[in-house]
């Protein structure tokens, strides 16, 4: 766990999970949630991301990406601890 009872995770998330929105939607909810981190699309088809903030925010984003937006296919999720990046200041889209 982060500083300040902030949690850390790095999610990788694969299936038909490009080309359905999952990035945009990924934000959206980071956003909502009051996390900050990034997503990005990964050469393998799937996608990353790295999420961090208070530890039930995270805990609902883990459990969000476990189906994400509706065309979505989510057929393995992986997360594990991160370390924190104080540089992170809102969710974004990384290329």
């Amino acid at each position: 766990m982060a500083e300040g009872g902030q949690k850390a995770v790095r999610v990788v998330v694969s299936g038909r999970v490009q080309g359905v929105f999952f990035r945009a939607s990924t934000r959206e909810q980071g956003e909502r949630l009051g996390l900050t981190g990034w997503v990005r699309n990964r050469r393998d088809g799937g996608v990353e991301a790295h999420v961090q903030g208070s530890p039930a925010a995270v805990e609902a984003m883990v459990a969000w990406c476990r189906s994400g937006p509706a065309p979505a296919r989510v057929e393995r999720l992986a997360c594990e601890p991160a370390a924190a990046d104080p540089s992170l200041t809102r969710f974004t889209i990384r290329p």
